[in-house]
């Protein structure tokens, strides 16, 4: 592995924090801690290391920056499929948004989650190029460095959990791959399980759009940020979230009504969440709708437009 660092290292260490911040689901802050670790014995510099690894994540970021601008909420949408964080979710960063804007780019790496979504989107929210270049450089700074300073200070440790793993030969090689399979199977088991109680009991945008038409239409909460509804409007006679002031541990919709909670992920993370918090306050039928806004814009639907007014008041109840 030292060898590996110090030989091929600059190139392929470079190419991995690239993929890996474009969106390929891997870890690679162990990767960082490692090549810190080597760069003790002046190999590869630890400057040179958070460099490579600054100047790539940068290059991925101003990619998915560009995205957002010219694609909108559709580059927020893969970002969301692509994140393995079982939190991951487009309306939950929107609002971090809402309430620091692009200095949020300083700590979203550090927060599971928020830093593959939040680049797109400050592009969506069209925020200045100088601004988000600045805090997003600075973000990567303190991510890197942490990561890689990580490694100098442990690199005793490291050395050990290497010496083993060489010692271990091909086992060492299996055993790494075993880690990495773990991971991923970890991160995909979690974001799951967050709707898992509710998958049997998911409703699809057209079963949905059939009980509008019917008259017989549930109560809808709309789960998006107030920024994100403005952008993408709302399903016709939907409740904003913050109206209903759910944290109070008070429900605020019959509990024996059938209730319909969508938000902007692709995976539900949102809707599902809250239709969790409703379940415990008593509602006896909730179901999140599959694919959010974006799965009923995709089949054609009508959506309503929400005044500027609207949703400046949905922004103040939802900073509380």
């Amino acid at each position: 592995m030292q060898h590996w660092v110090a030989s091929l290292g600059p190139l392929v260490l470079f190419l991995l924090v690239l993929l890996q911040q474009a969106g390929v689901p891997y870890p690679i802050t162990p990767v960082l801690i490692v090549a810190g670790a080597v760069s003790v014995h002046g190999r590869l510099p630890a400057a040179a290391v958070i460099g490579l690894a600054v100047a790539a994540a940068l290059i991925a970021d101003l990619g998915w920056y560009a995205a957002g601008f010219r694609l909108g909420g559709r580059a927020l949408k893969a970002l969301c499929a692509l994140s393995l964080s079982p939190d991951s979710c487009v309306s939950d960063t929107e609002r971090w948004f809402g309430r620091f804007g692009t200095r949020v780019l300083v700590i979203a790496k550090f927060v599971p989650g928020l830093g593959l979504v939040s680049t797109a989107m400050a592009g969506v929210a069209r925020a200045g190029l100088e601004g988000f270049f600045l805090y997003d450089l600075i973000g990567n700074l303190l991510w890197a460095a942490t990561a890689v300073y990580a490694g100098v200070l442990f690199h005793d440790a490291v050395g050990d959990i290497l010496g083993v793993l060489a010692a271990l030969g091909y086992w060492g090689v299996v055993l790494l791959a075993a880690a990495l399979a773990a991971f991923i199977a970890l991160k995909l088991w979690q974001r799951h399980t967050l709707i898992r109680e509710l998958r049997l009991s998911r409703i699809s945008v057209s079963e949905l759009k059939d009980l509008v038409d019917r008259g017989s239409a549930p109560v809808i909460i709309d789960a998006l940020a107030p920024t994100s509804r403005q952008r993408e409007g709302v399903i016709p006679g939907a409740i904003p979230v913050e109206t209903l002031r759910l944290d109070s541990g008070a429900a605020t919709v019959p509990f024996d009504a059938e209730v319909i909670v969508y938000c902007a992920c692709p995976n539900e993370a949102s809707a599902a969440r809250i239709a969790q918090q409703l379940l415990r306050m008593g509602c006896i039928r909730v179901r999140p709708l599959t694919g959010g806004i974006y799965a009923w814009k995709d089949a054609g639907f009508h959506v309503s437009a929400v005044p500027d007014s609207a949703a400046t008041a949905a922004a103040r109840v939802a900073a509380g």
